[in-house]
């Protein structure tokens, strides 16, 4: 499977530490953050990536190189204006050839079994599967409700009722991660700024199959300072093994 990193934004909320430096170069334990997610691809196999670039994108580009050596190879999807979530994956289509990819926010830490994800989402036949979990401010995220069945069926309050009024869904937020079939992205205009979040919501009203996969472990953003220095802290505390994402060495 290949995989998407979308690493376009301006890091808005960040500033001023974004001005000069992109989101996702920002050192988290001697590491940029988007190499750990790299790192964490890697370990489950995933070794050729694209990442979409428009703020300081260059810099994204002349740190990570083609990625050999950490043992991956990389690709670039140059945005000259932001295409959002929807038009930055729809550009990026020809990248994954047709078959189903995966994709992972530039801006977020987290430790995932990414083999569980996929098996889970092969095995279940799925148009997409969203990664989510359980959050107590659920609400400022974004609210996903998830069936019995681990069915989607609403994101931010579109989508679908729920057939049985007597069964109340979770309530989840998104955590960042989805697997998708490329057939998703048909609908999706090119060169246009888009939401992926348009294109779930279109196939949860035709009654596709969008899943949520429920994770457990450790997640959190680095949007703001203040939550960049919690990840900082919460590394240094052990909070996140990132020492098991390298497992294989890197080549030099």
């Amino acid at each position: 499977m290949k995989a998407m990193i979308l690493a376009a934004g301006l890091g808005t909320r960040l500033r001023p530490l974004s001005n000069s430096v992109p989101k996702p170069l920002l050192p988290v334990a001697g590491r940029p953050l988007i190499v750990w997610n790299l790192l964490l691809l890697r370990r489950y196999g995933i070794t050729e990536v694209i990442i979409n670039l428009h703020h300081l994108g260059d810099l994204i580009e002349k740190e990570l190189g083609d990625g050999s050596r950490f043992g991956m190879r990389l690709a670039y999807s140059r945005e000259s204006v932001i295409l959002g979530t929807g038009g930055g994956i729809k550009q990026a289509e020809g990248f994954f050839g047709g078959a189903p990819f995966m994709v992972l926010n530039g801006d977020t830490l987290l430790e995932l079994d990414l083999g569980e994800v996929v098996g889970f989402h092969t095995k279940r036949g799925a148009l997409a599967t969203l990664v989510v979990r359980d959050d107590p401010e659920v609400e400022r995220w974004g609210v996903i409700e998830v069936d019995e069945q681990q069915h989607v069926i609403s994101i931010t309050g579109r989508g679908r009722a729920e057939a049985d009024p007597t069964v109340r869904p979770k309530r989840q937020m998104f955590a960042g991660v989805h697997v998708m079939d490329s057939r998703l992205l048909k609908p999706v205009p090119l060169e246009q700024k888009s939401s992926i979040i348009d294109a779930y919501v279109q196939a949860i009203e035709r009654g596709d199959r969008v899943l949520g996969y429920r994770m457990e472990g450790y997640w959190s953003d680095v949007g703001t300072p203040e939550s960049y220095a919690r990840v900082r802290r919460d590394v240094d505390a052990g909070l996140i093994n990132l020492a098991g994402r390298e497992t294989v060495s890197e080549a030099r």
